[in-house]
């Protein structure tokens, strides 16, 4: 599969990208090469390597820094945060639109 100039400015579009023309050449350019390297590795025969495990410093029990622990607390009910808002559909918070096209 090849990445093409037009799949590369439909991107920078979705993603409100102003760029220029050699960003585009560039990005064209390291998009194809990762995928012209993902194709290699697709070539291995892998049916014979097991599969990695992770493994935590702590021997598998990975758990929260202390100081995120101290923080944690019961959120607001539902309920009670939109009886708070100005403007809600019983479910969301209404925003007016903040990106105009």
């Amino acid at each position: 599969m090849k990445i093409s100039e037009r799949d590369v400015a439909y991107v920078a579009d979705l993603a409100h990208l102003e760029l220029t023309g050699e960003e585009r050449v560039r990005l064209l350019r390291d998009l194809n090469s990762i995928l012209e390297y993902v194709d290699r590795l697709n070539e291995l025969d892998t049916s014979h390597v097991q599969p990695m495990t992770q493994q935590t410093a702590l021997g598998g029990d990975a758990t929260l820094r202390e100081d995120i622990l101290e923080g944690l607390r019961k959120s607001l009910p539902h309920e009670v945060a939109l009886a708070n808002s100005p403007d809600a559909d019983g479910t969301f918070f209404r925003v007016p639109k903040v990106i105009e096209r």
